[in-house]
């Protein structure tokens, strides 16, 4: 790696620290910034410097085990970085910073559950990984929560947020943010209202069944899946509503395997084995275990890459609530955990 393309790392550094800072993301000397050099080192902001007044001196070169190779004091977040990047051969980028709103939210709650349709989309519903000390000491819950989403929120002190560059992770921060401010705000006016017994509707939320587990992407567990599809009333409704008629193929990255759906207001004329669909949605075995088990939503991982879609995505947002369904009903066919396939 020459010097020249760290010195460019090392000013969008510097150029992220300080849009966070414009934003109101990161106050004070909290927060750090790393991305990854290459296979052995990753340029880490140092402990006690100021995101928003970041220089070349505050931005340190460490080896993946968090040895510091250049510059000052690394900083306190050095295990959290360096494990992450250890863990996530495709994370080239994290941001950590302690977000005032997202921070209060979740000193009261355990889960936000984003009812703006864009937050749903780009982050899902976000689970606390609970945290005990003032930096990161215990990485294998924070890893997990990062295994399935981009984004994680660490109780009682900030975020962090990973990705292929920076400015990925400060959208997915900001967004965040945004999103509880907006709940914030919504419940003030709720409490003005007239109508203070109303409770916001939530989306109807499918329960994973005790039942039969299949292989992932067997035909036994696609056939599963066009029987319960064609027998859901609620999914034909939303079907013939919007006139849902498409071609969708979903295909695992492991084998190549291909399995395809010719929708038909909602319902699936053809099943069989063509990957010439209008849509086709490709991931590994890891995203499909998760999304067939009720752990990873497909719309969040579409957003954040770890789910390719080819076809065009604002196409396919008009049938939002019949995917949303047919999804629902893929968690009826859980597959088994891959140690026991």
């Amino acid at each position: 790696m020459s010097d020249e393309r760290v010195q460019k790392m090392k000013t969008n550094i510097i150029s992220i620290g300080r849009l966070l800072w414009e934003r109101d993301l990161a106050s004070g000397l909290n927060g750090n910034i790393s991305v990854r050099v290459d296979e052995e080192r990753i340029l880490l902001t140092g402990t006690k410097t100021c995101l928003g007044m970041l220089q070349e001196k505050d931005i340190l070169l460490v080896d993946q085990n968090g040895n510091l190779l250049e510059g000052g004091a690394v900083s306190t977040e050095n295990i959290m970085h360096t494990g992450i990047y250890r863990s996530f051969s495709d994370v080239s980028a994290i941001v950590h910073t302690h977000t005032i709103f997202t921070n209060a939210y979740f000193l009261e709650n355990d889960q936000f559950h984003p009812r703006i349709f864009e937050s749903k989309i780009w982050f899902g519903e976000i689970q606390a990984v609970d945290q005990h000390t003032p930096c990161v000491t215990d990485i294998g819950p924070v890893l997990e929560a990062l295994k399935d989403n981009n984004i994680a929120v660490l109780k009682n002190h900030g975020v962090v947020a990973v990705g292929k560059g920076l400015f990925d992770c400060f959208l997915l921060i900001q967004s965040l943010e945004e999103s509880i401010k907006v709940d914030a705000i919504s419940r003030i006016y709720r409490s003005l209202s007239s109508d203070r017994t109303k409770s916001p509707k939530q989306a109807p939320r499918t329960l994973q069944s005790a039942q039969q587990e299949y292989v992932l992407f067997s035909k036994e567990q696609m056939n599963r899946i066009v029987q319960l599809v064609n027998a859901d009333e609620r999914l034909q409704k939303l079907g013939s509503q919007t006139k849902m008629s498409m071609g969708l193929a979903v295909k695992l990255d492991e084998t190549g395997q291909v399995y395809s759906f010719e929708f038909q207001e909602g319902q699936i004329a053809k099943f069989g084995q063509d990957p010439n669909m209008e849509f086709l949605i490709s991931a590994p075995a890891h995203t499909w275990r998760g999304v067939f088990n009720g752990q990873v939503d497909p719309f969040v991982a579409t957003t954040q890459k770890k789910m390719q879609l080819r076809g065009d995505f604002a196409k396919i947002s008009q049938w939002y609530e019949p995917c949303c369904r047919i999804f629902e009903i893929f968690r009826q066919v859980p597959v088994a955990r891959e140690e026991e396939q």
